[in-house]
């Protein structure tokens, strides 16, 4: 039966993402932890008695490296908040539902994208 007909995965098959999604979360967790861990980080370069341009050029390139790390921590919190959501689809036995068409979403697609909620045919209209 190809997936296009099925109604849903089977228990096997959420199963297997479950497991799939857990272990990225937890990497997820931990790279945001390291971002977070970076971003709090001020440690003092030293740089107290160069040249005042030169401390200038350096705090500027401090803000945009910080600005930077927030803006990954909060990408990578909103990944984990999909990802979880993703958990719960799969606790509902909804997983893998495209939102718009109802089909089912491809297992090569759930395996590189397991927090995706449209199938291709539907991401590619929109």
């Amino acid at each position: 039966m190809a997936e296009a007909h099925k109604i849903r995965y089977t228990d096997a098959d959420l199963e297997e993402f479950r497991v799939l999604i857990i272990d990225k979360i937890a990497k997820a967790e931990q790279d945001l932890g390291l971002l977070r861990e970076q971003f709090a980080n001020n440690l003092n370069n030293g740089t107290d008695d160069t040249s005042p341009v030169f401390k200038s050029f350096e705090e500027g390139s401090e803000t945009m490296s910080k600005e930077a790390n927030a803006q990954l921590a909060a990408r990578q919190e909103k990944f984990i908040r999909d990802l979880k959501a993703a958990l719960m689809r799969i606790e509902n036995k909804t997983y893998g539902i495209c939102r718009e068409t109802g089909q089912l979403i491809g297992k090569d697609r759930l395996r590189l994208v397991p927090h995706a909620t449209l199938s291709m045919e539907a991401k590619k209209k929109r």
